[in-house]
């Protein structure tokens, strides 16, 4: 068992290592003097523990040069990079089926960076690819994917394998064993987040998103634009409570779009005031601001920070869960639920959140009945209340 010290020692490092390769000689110098003073296999189960061997990797190739990494390190980054390079050339050509069926697709979070943005595909460890297409095309999608051989299939046994209601939900979950043997997790969506706790309206709809996306170059794949990116990862960032896997890696998404991307400031202050998100992506950007530095402006985390109470609150519940090692547990029931209550901006929001409008309810559930709105509302709080806390 790592003293607290010297376990802060690794992670401090960790945070250096997977931050923005750099190649400048004085930040060469530093990290490989202090990579001398680490013991190799604390450095390797930490970066395990994390999730992100291929990421350390790839520093410590820059920083000493192949022939003088240890192996495990070379072989992780290879095996990644090979792995995600076959996850995005199926992704060209699903892409290319889909525009043949007139459907546009944008390509999400860390397979988007991937794709479009950040330049090592072996830097980028994912388990899956999440796309986004309209509404209007997701049963269409859905047939195209089967006939070409995928499985439709959810990994969690909480979801109901039916179309239909996948539809409904926001969006369904296919695998396929691509031709060197990888197992490719697919999620198609037609909401850009999809998570239980957030309202409807919060979501930016997939038609605005696909109306300001890009073009991915020599591919017919889109990416979403750098202010709708920045907000997307950071509402993801929020779902997955700063701290619960993928863990650390998951900040690395606000911090290469903020880097690799020119953001237009105003307007993405612009859109998470308009979906009244502030509290969320808040924490989304000052995380990634404190552990790598992330160039985000300080009058923009001036305008997003939440009550000094809530800010306090809230830290040091993420302070007590750690940003290192996701697959430890962070949260009991209980905090779990307040925590999420605590990222709503306020009250209002909170209750539309619950209790969503009728109309929503009844495309949701799909019943008729205003009579049977008050069951509904019951079975959707038991639902948001006991599904999933884990």
């Amino acid at each position: 068992m790592l003293s607290r010290l010297k376990k802060k020692i690794y992670e401090d490092y960790i945070k250096l290592a997977i931050t923005v390769q750099k190649m400048e000689k004085d930040y060469l110098k530093m990290m490989k003097n202090k990579y001398k003073l680490l013991n190799d296999s604390l450095l390797w189960q930490n970066a395990c523990n994390n999730r992100i061997q291929s990421i350390i990797g790839h520093t410590l190739i820059n920083i000493l040069g192949l022939d003088n990494v240890p192996l495990h390190w070379v072989k992780a980054h290879e095996g990644d990079f090979n792995r995600i390079s076959s996850y995005l050339e199926e992704l060209d050509y699903i892409a290319k089926k889909f525009i043949e069926e007139n459907i546009l697709l944008i390509i999400l979070k860390n397979g988007g960076i991937a794709r479009g943005i950040y330049p090592c595909p072996g830097c980028c460890p994912m388990g899956d690819l999440d796309v986004l297409v309209e509404k209007k095309h997701f049963l269409k999608a859905h047939q195209v994917l089967l006939y070409h051989g995928y499985h439709f299939e959810f990994r969690s046994p909480l979801e109901e394998p039916d179309i239909k209601v996948a539809e409904k939900s926001g969006g369904a979950e296919y695998w396929k064993i691509l031709a060197n043997g990888n197992k490719l997790w697919f999620e198609l969506q037609w909401r850009a987040v999809a998570g239980r706790w957030i309202r409807p309206e919060q979501e930016p709809s997939a038609k605005d998103l696909m109306g300001r996306s890009m073009s991915v170059s020599g591919t017919t794949v889109r990416i979403l634009s750098p202010e709708d990116n920045l907000l997307q990862v950071s509402l993801h960032t929020a779902k997955h409570s700063y701290v619960r896997a993928p863990g650390i890696r998951l900040h690395t998404d606000v911090d290469r779009i903020v880097r690799y991307q020119l953001i237009d400031w105003n307007v993405f202050l612009k859109y998470v005031l308009d979906l009244q998100v502030k509290t969320a992506v808040y924490f989304s950007l000052i995380i990634p601001k404190a552990l790598f530095g992330t160039p985000i402006p300080n009058e923009i985390l001036v305008r997003l920070k939440p009550p000094v109470w809530k800010e306090k609150l809230i830290s040091s519940w993420l302070k007590k869960a750690g940003l290192f090692n996701p697959d430890e547990r962070k949260f009991g029931k209980l905090r779990y639920l307040l925590f999420n209550i605590l990222l709503y901006d306020d009250l209002n929001g909170l209750w539309k959140a619950v209790f969503p409008d009728r109309m929503w309810m009844k495309e949701r559930y799909g019943f008729k009945n205003n009579l049977l709105l008050p069951a509904y509302y019951i079975g959707r709080l038991k639902d948001l209340l006991f599904r999933r806390i884990s």
